[in-house]
């Protein structure tokens, strides 16, 4: 299962779908964070976080295509620099550990932006943060050297340079034209030592975090246990991590409620398993934490598939699915609002969204089908001799997600659709056919951030001759790729950016390839107690505030 959890891009997290019983009675209206907040004062130090992970990576460097996944970003956001961190209003503000001020110096010709960095800060190898490592990472993530294999190059392949400012510790970067989201860059920072080569930046991060420069360091990478364990670093300049240790661990997903029940992990992101969050709230020590953040479940249809080249057939896809009834068998029982997701870009309660999703529609299905030469022959249709099947692909042992592609295929039954549903290895889903592109169609979540012009850019610009990056669709246009530009650098004027964010969000409705469900559930059950971690929302946690609340 993937994420991209940073706030350069978005990502990719297998999310399980639901349970079975409803709620009686209008759900709550989620809020925007549920951590249990807490002073440090409040915060006991001392003791370990057992904190699991959806997959052991093997590749730590999280701007790497295959280090793209949740579980790399949990884990180097505690040991690398994050130098600007997003609040519950998805509001981000430099870290002071690390940055002393970021802002624009100016915006014509072109637009700098200056960082003041903490002198403070250094690695572990004992250098200063400076501008080689800014310069390294813009550098290998611009795309312009293939040689460095990228998750992605949005808002990188804006920047024209990386200088030195006036002053000591300045740094500036000067882009080609304007970024409205350049808060969203360089978080985390990497070490120019470890990436300024493309062997170093592919290789250097393969199992094992060289260098380090946050509130703790690694102990241990142990991949026969599957572990991660993370101690406090004495050597980190700012307030020390209350907690001694991070014990991440790999587990399967339908292990986490009976590993939390036995006191095995302090906290279970249940997603939308209504039978996970009920045994997991039952444990003595449970408290529920609940939030709406960006996240948001889809299925992806892959344009570069023989059936699905063709448009009308993708549409007639769209108009066939219930999306409403879909939502409502994935969130049963977790007494969440039953709302399909109408855009692209933005979640419900977010500055310019709005819903652009066509209709449920059989009627127009069956229509387009017919005038795309699938004629109904049955119960399937059928043109020069082959029978209109799709490849509906789902990872094993995900609680729900095959009562989520039975749903889907009795839904494009009805329209002359036939639908193969293949089960394969939760480890293998995105190596071995979504990456390759061996499906039709398949479901997960992009894991969104407060950035979202830019998150999405890399899921949904034309595919080019650097390869797919996240568009796993293998389809996009010029004119989506336009509007997602100019949204990003319409700096300074944040009506005009939603407006044209809205613009390439039509687009992508017409050319049908990605088709939102739902706004994933932040639903984590936690040890009771644990302060400053929990259902964030679109905050990202401090990770050395992070700990116990006194008895």
């Amino acid at each position: 299962m993937r994420a991209r959890t940073l706030l350069a891009v978005a990502p990719l997290l297998v999310a399980p779908p639901g349970g079975c019983g409803e709620a009686a009675g209008p759900p709550p209206v989620p809020p925007p964070a549920d951590v249990n907040p807490a002073p440090r004062a409040e915060v006991r130090t001392g003791g370990t976080l057992r904190w699991p992970l959806p997959e052991f990576p093997v590749q730590w460097n999280v701007n790497h295509a295959d280090g793209s996944r949740s579980a790399v970003g949990t884990v180097v956001r505690a040991v690398l620099p994050v130098l600007m961190r997003a609040d519950a209003r998805a509001v981000a503000h430099p870290v002071p550990e690390y940055l002393l001020s970021a802002r624009v110096t100016r915006l014509r010709p072109r637009q700098v932006v200056t960082y003041r960095l903490n002198p403070a800060a250094r690695w572990s190898d004992g250098r200063r943060l400076g501008v080689a490592d800014f310069a390294a990472q813009a550098r290998a993530l611009s795309g312009a050297d293939p040689r460095f294999r990228v998750a992605t190059v949005t808002g990188y392949r804006q920047i024209a340079r990386v200088e030195a400012g006036t002053a000591p510790g300045e740094v500036r970067v000067v882009f080609a034209r304007p970024y409205a989201d350049w808060r969203g860059l360089f978080s985390p920072l990497y070490p120019a030592s470890r990436t300024a080569a493309p062997d170093a930046f592919n290789r250097a991060w393969t199992n094992r975090i060289p260098v380090t420069a946050g509130p703790f360091r690694v102990a241990r990478i142990d991949r026969m246990q599957q572990t991660v364990t993370l101690v406090r670093d004495s050597a980190w300049w700012g307030r020390p991590a209350r907690l001694d240790r991070i014990v991440f661990r790999a587990l399967d997903g339908a292990a986490l409620p009976g590993a939390f029940a036995a006191d095995e992990i302090d906290l279970i992101d249940v997603g939308t398993d209504a039978a996970a969050l009920r045994r997991a709230a039952a444990a003595p020590s449970a408290a529920v934490r609940r939030a709406a953040g960006p996240d948001w479940r889809h299925l992806t249809l892959n344009a570069a598939r023989p059936a699905l080249a063709d448009v009308r057939v993708r549409r007639a896809v769209f108009a066939a699915l219930d999306r409403t009834a879909l939502v409502r068998a994935d969130l049963a029982g977790l007494d969440w609002p039953v709302r399909p997701l109408g855009n692209h870009f933005v979640v419900p309660g977010r500055p310019g969204y709005r819903d652009n999703a066509p209709p449920y529609d059989p009627a127009a299905a069956r229509r387009l089908l017919d005038a795309a030469g699938w004629r109904l022959h049955g119960r399937h249709r059928t043109r020069g001799g082959r029978t209109l099947v799709l490849r509906f692909v789902l990872p094993a042992g995900v609680p729900g997600a095959k009562p989520e592609a039975e749903l889907t295929r009795a839904m494009l039954r009805n329209v002359g659709i036939g639908v193969d549903v293949r089960i394969v290895p939760v480890a293998d889903l995105f190596d071995r056919y979504v990456a390759p592109g061996a499906f039709d169609i398949v479901p997960f979540t992009w894991l969104g951030t407060a950035f979202p012009a830019s998150a999405l850019r890399s899921a949904f610009a034309r595919p080019s001759g650097g390869g797919l990056l996240q568009n796993y669709a293998r389809h996009g246009t010029a004119a989506i790729d336009r509007a997602m530009d100019r949204a990003a650098s319409a700096a300074g004027d944040p009506r005009r950016a939603r407006a044209l964010l809205d613009k390439a969000d039509r687009l992508l409705w017409r050319e049908a390839t990605v088709l939102p469900l739902y706004q994933r559930p932040q639903i984590v059950v936690v040890r009771r107690g644990l302060a400053n971690l929990g259902a964030n929302g679109f905050s990202e946690p401090a990770y050395e505030d992070i700990g116990f609340t006194r008895p």
